[in-house]
Order: structure tokens, then sequence, then C-alpha cells
């Protein structure tokens, strides 16, 4: 089979690997129709992930069909259609008994970084019954590969541990594709000022189309100074951090009201200033994580019942084989005018 194999910082290559086969009772091998690329690919290509090894495969995203199970699967059977979970999850240690996924004591967020990923032809998924979901009939395929990671990670990571309330005003700084799904997703909860930060005009104007309130153009404008002029010098109740980069923390520690939340969503693969001594007094709360695709089931459900379109986050299609032009263009967000990409097998 072909995969994309990352071969060290700044090095990838389209290659012939062999393909995947069952290792365990529990495994699941899917033959990948739709694959994307994930803004973190981009950070381990920097180097930012050194659990990354040379030749690993890339990816943690996307739709497939079952090609062959382990004797121990019981939800699914060769020919079905499946959504492949970001993270892995056994569904039986201490850790996924609190739907902690992300911290599961035999998997987590182990594809495309600890195995082999979703960028290629087949991909092995281990605890099959547990870490994909039967595609619904007739079911967006496009829309539903954003909820592998990036809607979840959304929700969870951004609108949930950032505990935005209705009335609530919010900014999401960074409007990529992470960014955009905790902008559809925080409308759930009904914020009544959502505030989108991006260096890019185009990204601002396609924020304003999925419901932002308000947009800031970082480079053209101060954002701090502009976003306190916006809220009476109070700042903001959440600040969502999606980029991954000192600078788009910093922002949120400067806006954030007394009583507020900051929700760091990015990837960061270098240390960040926290400026403890003017926020201990704010009396705000600091969250982080990884997302444990707890959501991923509801997330079905407002797709089925058409609450939330995430499809709409794709702007570029192409041939897995083209996988290498993808990553041109994706890595190239803001020159493309590209949001999300969608990779067919």
């Amino acid at each position: 089979m072909k995969a994309l194999v990352y071969n060290g910082p700044g090095q990838k290559d389209w290659v012939e690997k062999e393909k995947p086969g069952i290792q365990k009772p529990t495994d699941v091998i899917v033959k990948i129709t739709k694959t994307t690329i994930c803004g973190t690919d981009l950070h381990i290509l920097k180097g930012d992930v050194p659990a990354v090894t040379p030749g690993r495969t890339l990816g943690h995203e996307g739709v497939g069909v079952v090609e062959e199970v382990g004797n121990a699967v019981v939800n699914f059977k060769p020919g079905d259609p499946v959504l492949i979970s970001c993270v892995t999850s056994c569904g039986k240690c201490a850790n996924c008994k609190r739907q902690l996924y992300a911290h599961c004591s035999d998997g987590g967020w182990i594809l495309g970084h600890l195995i082999d990923g979703t960028q290629a032809e087949y991909v092995r998924i281990p605890h099959g019954d547990n870490s994909l979901y039967p595609i619904p009939e007739d079911a967006d395929e496009e829309a539903l590969v954003m909820l592998s990671d990036i809607m979840p990670t959304g929700l969870e990571i951004g609108v949930q541990y950032g505990r935005v309330k209705p009335g609530d005003t919010i900014a999401i700084v960074g409007a990529g594709p992470v960014g955009m799904s905790v902008l559809l997703t925080s409308q759930f909860y009904s914020p009544g000022r959502i505030i989108m930060v991006d260096m890019a005009p185009a990204r601002l104007e396609l924020a304003k189309q999925f419901g932002a309130t308000d947009t800031v153009q970082v480079g053209s404008e101060d954002a701090v100074e502009k976003i306190m002029a916006m809220t009476d010098g109070n700042g903001v109740d959440v600040a969502i951090e999606a980029v991954g980069v000192p600078a788009t923390f910093d922002i949120c520690q400067k806006i954030v009201s007394a009583g507020g939340n900051i929700a760091n969503v990015g990837v960061h693969g270098t240390p960040v200033e926290l400026h403890i001594e003017e926020l201990w007094i704010k009396n705000i709360n600091i969250s982080m994580g990884l997302v444990s695709t707890n959501t991923t089931p509801m997330l079905l459900k407002t797709l089925g019942a058409g609450k939330v379109d995430p499809g709409r986050l794709v702007t570029h299609r192409f041939a897995l084989d083209k996988i290498i032009d993808a990553y041109e263009v994706f890595g190239n967000a803001a020159r493309e005018k590209a949001m999300k990409v969608i990779l067919n097998a």
C-alpha cells in the first residue's frame, strides 16, 4: 500500500509500505476512503512532537470501510463504513471509565503519533469496538471527517473547558480549522458575542459567515486594544487560544476579564510566558488538554439533525496520491485560502 511517511523534521514522503494486519484480537483494519491533514501534522513536521519517529505514517482522522476484524471485535464486520476517532480507547481502564479517553492506558492519541496513522490506503485501529463509529446511512462523509478530531477538540477543549455560557462574550484567537470548530460548537451554548481574531482577512470573512459577531485582524490593528475597547475595558468572559504559539496565548492573557476563563486549544512546541503576577488577582481559570472525543456521539446526532454543518470547513479536495500537493496547500493556508483539505482514496 501507499502511505505518507514522516522522515524527520521538515521531511515527508509518499512511499510504498507494508499493508497493516491484525495484531491483536481487538484490532480492526480499515480501508481509508477519505482522510485529511491536521495542524498537529504540521507541528510534527516542524519537530514539535519528538515522540513521532522517522518512518511513522502520519494522520489521525478519516472515514473508511472495514476490511478485516480481530476475533474479539463484536460491533463491526467487513464492509461496514466507519468514522475513525483520533483517540483510541480500550474502554476498560480507569481513565476510560471516566471518559478521559485521551489518557487511555492502552491508547489515547496514538494514531500518526506512536503507531501508523490514517494518511495511507489502510490503517490498523486498535480497540476497534471503542475507537470507531458506524457511519449513518446517506451521511456526508466529508463532514464526518471533521468529527474525527477538530469538532470534538473545539467543543471539549475550547468550549466546555472554557465554560462558555449563554450571554458570554468570547474571543477565539486563531481562525484555523480548530478555531472555526470552536466557533461552530460554541453556538450550542448561545454566547452573546463571538469575537474572532486572526491575521487572514479571508478567514475572518468566513468566520462571519459561520456566526462570528465581530472580527479583529491582527497586524492591521492592535488586537488587545481593540478587544478591550469593544468590551468597555472589561475584557472577555472566555478567551480561547487556537493556534499554539506564544503570541496568541499572550493575547488571551491580556483580554480575559476578571472571573473569566482562558482555554488553550493550540498545540504548543515552545514555552509560553505565564503572567501569573497579573492574573492571580483576577480570579481566572486556565485550562488546556488533549481531546478525549467523549462528545463524538453527541456531535454525530447534531450532524444528523442538521444542527451543525462542519462540511463547510472543506475548501480543497485532492486524490490521496496527491497528498504532497495537499500538504503544500494546507501548509500555506493563508496564501491558498485553505481551511480543511479532503483526500479521497
